[in-house]
């Protein structure tokens, strides 16, 4: 019997691409994936797991998630006027997007970003065009923004804020210029929002164009999977055509509906990680080898000397430490890593072990 090669019935742009692949970290010290590392105090795990109990497994889920939604709305003030679409994490959202356009439409993104901006955008066959950061400091090259949209006129923008992996916040009346310039759509990413302090929920009645995406994986509930945008409602009821039913299952309804009630527990944590954010990013300047890069986010972007990322990453690996190695992305992450905010213990073992490392 003849077999038919895989490459006669898959696209070019999937057989092409990698599978994003994500590190084993059994028996690590997870510093790598930008969680959140703290849990909950015993008595509000009784209170979630009580929650849980009446659940009915048996039953498909709201398919519109509509308690849960009225939750986000209240804990963000999003306004009536917006609509609002779930997702199964930021990814489906970005995916929910992207399968919106139309074929041959352009995605346009600084560059480094999030990679799965360019990941899905391209095994859907869209164009996917990045613009390089200004080099010294991460910050938007707005001229050579301009340019690329006049140039591609993208139907969509992803701009994250924070930057994933960078950390910075772009500058935001650089962002507002963006939003008057831009043909189609601006997604704001703001993924790592709650250590930012700023937002542009508060700007969507003033661009049609615009769309706030988050998720709750940052705050602290990464196992649940769960993103949405806010945006106006006729681009919402369009994406919502796309959007599988009964994509949030039950169990993550009551989940999230149960946490967002906590916020103070999560607004607690957060600061912390603000707190010592601050003094690993001190004490990662402190080594004269490295240069560490300043963070709105709940991680650390810092770079190496000459060919030294990929030594300084194994020695972690060795002592049961696990970070991003992002060298090997190439360009402006040549030679940098990125470290998550553990908790203090953790924290400290990252330093200890790197300062091991670089005597």
């Amino acid at each position: 019997m003849k077999k038919t090669p895989i490459s006669s019935f898959f696209r070019k742009e999937i057989i092409s691409m990698s599978a994003y692949k994500v590190a084993e970290a059994k028996g690590y010290i997870k510093l790598d994936a930008m969680e959140n590392p703290y849990t909950w105090p015993d008595k509000i795990k009784e209170e979630w797991l009580d929650e849980l109990k009446p659940c009915l497994i048996n039953r498909y889920p709201d398919p519109e998630a509509k308690q849960l939604v009225r939750v986000i709305r209240e804990t963000n003030n999003i306004p009536e006027q917006s609509g609002v679409i779930l997702g199964n994490g930021s990814d489906e959202i970005i995916q929910i997007l992207l399968m919106a356009l139309s074929a041959n439409s352009t995605v346009l993104s600084p560059s480094p970003g999030f990679v799965m901006y360019k990941q899905i955008a391209l095994s859907l066959g869209l164009n996917f065009h990045s613009v390089p950061l200004l080099a010294e400091n991460f910050e938007l090259d707005l001229p050579l923004m301009l340019s690329a949209i006049k140039e591609y006129s993208p139907s969509i923008i992803f701009l994250a804020f924070p930057n994933n992996p960078t950390g910075n916040l772009f500058v935001e009346d650089e962002i507002e210029t963006i939003l008057k310039e831009a043909p189609g759509l601006v997604i704001v990413d703001e993924a790592y929002a709650p250590f930012a302090g700023t937002s542009f929920l508060n700007k969507l009645s003033k661009y049609s164009n615009l769309l706030v995406m988050r998720t709750v994986s940052k705050l602290g509930l990464a196992g649940l999977r769960l993103g949405y945008i806010v945006g106006a409602r006729d681009i919402t009821e369009q994406l919502n055509k796309i959007r599988l039913p009964y994509n949030i299952n039950i169990l993550t309804q009551l989940t999230a509906e149960f946490s967002l009630k906590h916020q103070a527990l999560f607004d607690q944590q957060t600061q912390k990680i603000c707190i010592d954010r601050a003094l690993v990013l001190e004490q990662l300047n402190d080594f004269s080898q490295i240069e560490a890069y300043d963070s709105s986010a709940n991680f650390i972007l810092f770079k190496t000397q000459e060919n030294q990322a990929n030594l300084i990453f194994d020695g972690l690996k060795e002592r049961g430490i696990l970070i991003k190695n992002l060298s090997p992305q190439g360009g402006a992450l040549t030679d940098c890593l990125r470290v998550t905010i553990g908790k203090p213990k953790e924290n400290k073992m990252f330093i200890d072990a790197l300062s091991e490392i670089l005597s």
